[in-house]
């Protein structure tokens, strides 16, 4: 790609995230919108306009990552991946590549709009791979854990390279590369069926009356910026009104209990959460001879829980947004929390305008 600015794209099936790199490869802004894809395709049309409204460029070039083709608005993934391109390559303008990962020997693979039906396989929810070709740039030996809203990526680098036991979603989720848990929106359902409350155990309702966000609203770990995402029951996303739902998982309303019992059975929710994602990262660094070679990498809104398992684990901790360029005048703490939540945006843009 030409040395103009970039735009790095992850479209997502419930939010649109885009970096914004100047020519040199420095991050300049970072945004995150809502964008419910799985309402129709003018959501991520209003979604684009609301980026362009706001970035300081008005000529860029493009790469564009994905994982929106898995939305049900989508027949199959194949014709997911081709009308999301289709729209990212109407409503951009200038040079636009789309993201084929593991197409290319360094994971840094690209075609054009006329070649996205013939890679499709490759373009489809390979935005993790992106963040892993980034890092594998930064740092040698490292276990990535991307917590997002939705679902977890572990990524193992050795020597510079991510080492994928699958590249697929399917694949990915057999090899537990691929997680299905969040920091958002994930049903508390999906978490556990027994949890401890007070002094016993119950059973949770398998009934969509909470998510993660809830928990993490009273744990008080969910910026709220991150916090984009409806409620389960529609309703506000103050502490109190997340208590009412995370009561309702075990049969209460949130009036039965002071609040710090509410918080209380948070922590719990979250400490299932932790266990699975450790269970899983420690699999995985189990794959390598020597982990104690290895650092944590966290990234996303959820990367407090990669910080937390690394501690578990004693392991070193680094958080992505500490690998990636930004001008000294910018806000060094607002870039870098954007960067770590919508690190595969930065890192396609990253990728394309190294790659040759």
């Amino acid at each position: 790609m030409s040395k103009l600015p970039i735009i790095g794209w992850d479209v997502g099936g419930a939010h649109l995230k885009a970096a914004l790199l100047n020519a040199e490869g420095n991050l300049v802004q970072v945004l995150q919108v809502p964008c419910a894809l799985w309402r129709g395709l003018n959501e991520l049309e209003a979604a684009i306009d609301k980026v362009l409204s706001q970035f300081s460029t008005s000529t860029a070039a493009h790469a564009i990552t994905m994982t929106g083709e898995l939305v049900d608005l989508f027949a199959n993934r194949q014709t997911g991946v081709n009308e999301i391109s289709r729209v990212m390559h109407a409503k951009l303008i200038g040079n636009k590549r789309f993201y084929t990962g593991a197409s290319a020997s360094d994971f840094a693979g690209f075609v054009t709009i006329d070649e996205v039906n013939n890679h499709w396989q490759h373009i489809a929810s390979a935005n993790w791979l992106a963040s892993a070709g980034f890092v594998a740039k930064q740092i040698g030996h490292a276990l990535l854990i991307d917590v997002g809203s939705t679902t977890s990526d572990f990524v193992l680098i050795t020597e510079h390279q991510p080492v994928c036991l699958g590249l697929t979603d399917a694949a990915r989720m057999q090899t537990e590369e691929l997680v299905y848990t969040g920091v958002i929106r994930t049903p508390l359902m999906a978490l556990t069926q027994k949890i401890q409350f007070e002094n016993t155990v119950t059973s949770v309702a398998a009934e969509y009356f909470a998510t993660t966000a809830d928990v993490y609203r009273l744990t008080d770990d969910l910026v709220s910026e991150d916090d984009m995402t409806d409620t389960a029951d529609g309703k506000e996303k103050t502490v109190h009104a997340s208590a009412q739902r995370v009561a309702r998982m075990i049969g209460h309303d949130a009036q039965d209990k002071p609040l710090d019992t509410w918080m209380i059975l948070a922590q719990a929710f979250k400490q299932q959460q932790v266990s699975r994602l450790q269970e899983v990262a420690t699999k995985h660094t189990l794959r390598v001879k020597n982990n104690a070679r290895l650092s944590i990498i966290g990234a996303g809104a959820g990367s407090f829980l990669a910080r937390e398992i690394s501690a578990n684990m004693k392991l070193p901790y680094v958080d992505v947004a500490d690998f990636i360029a930004h001008p000294l005048s910018s806000n060094d703490n607002e870039l870098k929390h954007w960067a770590t939540v919508c690190l595969p945006a930065y890192a396609v843009a990253y990728l394309a305008l190294h790659s040759h």
